[in-house]
């Protein structure tokens, strides 16, 4: 998943958030109408704030382990939410957007962004392995 959310990112036109739902929709982790959803979240949600790729993830996340899906719960949806943040953050210090990619543009913030992307997916992958 991870090479492919990459590719997506780096040549197919996708934003951070864009390219990991992508990516998950073609490993059948998620539909495809939530590739339109993930464009919200790109570039911190316009505003710089928490990485696109992070809010990708998370909303995959709920779906599998949200309230009314068959493994889990508000409880265990959270549990996970707070597993990704602390997890991104073990590997760059910050989840935010706006830090995680300061004073860069163009390619160069691409090809910086795309670790992000990728350690998504690794996060992603992780959680998912173990149904609760």
């Amino acid at each position: 998943m991870k090479e492919k959310a990459i590719e997506y990112y780096m040549n197919g036109g996708y934003s951070c958030s864009e390219s990991v739902i992508k990516a998950a929709i073609d490993e059948g982790l998620c539909d495809k109408s939530m590739l339109a959803a993930a464009t919200a979240f790109s570039g911190g949600m316009s505003s710089g704030c928490v990485c696109g790729a992070i809010a990708a993830i998370q909303m995959i996340s709920g779906l599998h382990y949200g309230r009314g899906n068959q493994y889990g719960n508000e409880d265990s949806a959270r549990e996970k939410a707070a597993f990704i943040v602390e997890e991104f953050k073990k590997r760059n210090k910050v989840t935010c957007c706006r830090v995680l990619s300061k004073g860069l543009s163009g390619m160069e913030r691409k090809q910086n962004c795309s670790k992000y992307v990728g350690d998504a997916c690794d996060i992603l992958e992780q959680i998912l392995k173990v149904k609760v």
